[in-house]
């Protein structure tokens, strides 16, 4: 079962980070509308940042570069789970929907991590 990885759309961090995405847009559909140029506007960027950077370290040819991009991932992680505690806070989001989002986050995080460290 070893299969080979020919572009960033075989690593199964990028796929998840698209589901992420996916899942981030159908939540901040029912956000407030007074939000869509604010918390909506910024969760969706953060979260559409995490496999874009993926995507974008994969094509690099220097595995300094490689790793600076899994670095922007992450951080774009934490800009999104702080996002999300904010939604949570001013119950745009419910308990476990939230809980749901940040598993799914906290395993994009911990493939991140290993990842760079393959590198």
């Amino acid at each position: 079962m070893d299969e080979k990885i020919r572009n960033f759309k075989d690593l199964r961090v990028w796929q998840k980070g698209l589901e992420l995405v996916k899942e981030i847009y159908t939540i901040t559909r029912d956000f407030p509308k007074e939000e869509q140029f604010g918390l909506t506007s910024q969760i969706r960027r953060a979260a559409v940042s995490i496999p874009s950077n993926i995507a974008e370290g994969f094509r690099r040819r220097y595995s300094r570069e490689q790793k600076q991009f899994i670095n922007i991932a992450l951080g774009s992680s934490a800009e999104l789970e702080t996002q999300l505690i904010i939604a949570r806070e001013l119950n745009y989001l419910d308990i476990k929907k939230h809980d749901s989002l940040m598993e799914i986050l906290d395993h994009i995080c911990g493939m991140l991590v290993n990842m760079s460290k393959r590198i």
